[in-house]
């Protein structure tokens, strides 16, 4: 996996695993490991324990779940991260993130709930789905 810092530059063509570029357009469950940059058009799921990076020009109206998520483009969908979410200057996300750990750039256009929990969100941890999640009291 990649180390992150504050001035991170992109990823090198050596540190992907995959990259779609402009121009495409991907609709399904997309799984995979590594780190993969988007910078086409998404629809669908997208699952990884490992980095997912949206691009500036990605578009992705996508259920997002991955390790980590770094997003300077668009995402319409909930982001689920085990180690965190950063949203870059650009990003516009609408729908809600959770993570350990989550990042907002100034700039950032982001309409949702953020959730920063302590550990791994709860339903990964326990295998559950995000609509069935049950309050502790």
């Amino acid at each position: 996996m990649l180390a992150w810092s504050k001035n991170m530059k992109a990823p090198k063509a050596g540190d992907l695993t995959a990259f779609i570029d402009e121009g495409s357009q991907i609709e399904g469950k997309y799984t995979f490991e590594g780190t993969v940059m988007l910078n086409g058009h998404f629809s669908g799921e997208i699952h990884t324990k490992d980095t997912l990076i949206v691009g500036e020009k990605g578009v992705v109206n996508a259920s997002i779940r991955a390790g980590m998520v770094i997003i300077s483009g668009e995402v319409v969908g909930n982001v689920l991260a085990t180690e965190r979410v950063e949203l870059r200057g650009t990003a516009r996300v609408f729908g809600d993130v959770e993570a350990p750990v989550v990042v907002v750039e100034e700039g950032v256009l982001f309409e949702g709930h953020c959730k920063m929990t302590r550990g791994r969100p709860a339903e990964v941890a326990q295998g559950r789905e995000p609509s069935v999640l049950h309050l502790k009291r």
